[in-house]
């Protein structure tokens, strides 16, 4: 259930629709910034926001080679058990004599579908939203999206020609992806093909970190290392990690939310008053906003409910955690991720 191992099996997908679309783009054409090498020009824009507030695991992937009808992407989004959606172009080009295969994007919005370094990665998404070509791998913590050798926002896009939409990404964790994929199919129509991107592969194990630098962490990963071996031995970081992403991006959107959950491992003021810590913050009585005192205090609570014990009794405390099966399911995957990205 990787992110990562979700994209390879999107590969196939853009060199088919990618085959359909003339290589038409002939050097300098369409003047374009490329991150890697000398090349064109393009007006400068604005910086791209801050970090997604989370993560999102892609499920399925539409795809009409024609492209997909505003009215379409909306009714898929409304399918049950459908939680997102995200439509990008795609095509391939010529580019410097070279044919390339390249995705057109939404830039802030694409940043949430990628693994947690890539999405962290602020050089990536401040080229992209300046609308340079930037290349898949371009870093150490780049996109790596097999069969995808660049990516472009929406107006670079459209002047390279690609296709407007001809892929969907599909988030539904907990939806039965068997009957959801019937159901795309019937929206898109026979000239569309829908792919399950969810590869056969468990999560087995999971790094724990039994020695950890002592002092106050000096940055998330640090904590989140040190608040599991400190508060719940055997516990790995990266399902504090992954937690700490998926409610608050680290930090980034403290809430209140929706039901009142406050700080950045959304915590019911209720449920902190049973679980607050006194972790690496400042003397005296925890506090629900500070990152110091509540992912130690995270790991308190899941340690309460086996975590440690690793298998089924994590998957049970994670939903002790926020009662959903679909959580958990995203926590373990973005879990997995941080053990690639971070070994």
């Amino acid at each position: 259930m990787l992110i990562r191992l979700r994209y390879a099996a999107l590969s196939a997908v853009i060199v088919m629709f990618g085959a359909g679309v003339p290589a038409a783009i002939a050097t300098g054409a369409v003047k374009v910034g490329y991150a890697r090498v000398q090349g064109g020009e393009v007006p400068a824009r604005s910086a791209p926001d801050s970090p997604p507030r989370q993560l999102i695991v892609p499920d399925l992937v539409a795809i009409v080679p024609t492209g997909i009808t505003a009215a379409q992407v909306s009714a898929i989004g409304g399918l049950a058990g459908v939680r997102a959606v995200l439509a990008v172009a795609g095509g391939r080009v010529v580019i410097n004599g070279r044919t390339v295969s390249v995705l057109g994007v939404p830039p802030q919005a694409f940043r949430s579908w990628t693994p947690p370094a890539a999405a962290a990665d602020a050089a990536i998404w401040a080229r992209l939203s300046g609308g340079q070509l930037v290349a898949s791998g371009v870093a150490a913590s780049g996109l790596g999206i097999p069969g995808v050798d660049a990516i472009v926002d929406g107006d670079v896009a459209t002047r390279l020609g690609l296709i407007a939409d001809v892929a969907v990404l599909i988030n539904a964790p907990a939806a039965d992806l068997a009957t959801l994929m019937s159901q795309v199919r019937a929206v898109i129509g026979p000239g569309g093909t829908v792919r399950n991107l969810v590869p056969v592969v468990a999560v087995t194990s999971l790094p724990v970190d039994d020695e950890v630098p002592a002092g106050r962490p000096a940055n998330w990963l640090d904590l989140y290392r040190e608040s599991a071996a400190r508060c719940c031995p055997g516990l790995s970081w990266t399902v504090l990690a992954a937690i700490g992403e998926i409610e608050s991006g680290d930090g980034a959107n403290n809430g209140p939310s929706s039901a009142g959950a406050l700080g950045p491992m959304q915590f019911l003021p209720s449920t902190w008053r049973i679980w607050g810590t006194d972790g690496f913050g400042r003397a005296g009585p925890p506090d629900i906003m500070n990152p110091l005192d509540a992912v130690p205090s995270a790991a308190r609570m899941l340690c309460a409910g086996g975590a440690a014990s690793g298998g089924a009794a994590l998957s049970a405390a994670i939903f002790g955690y926020n009662h959903a099966t679909w959580y958990v399911s995203e926590v373990l995957a973005l879990a997995g991720e941080y053990a690639q990205e971070y070994p």
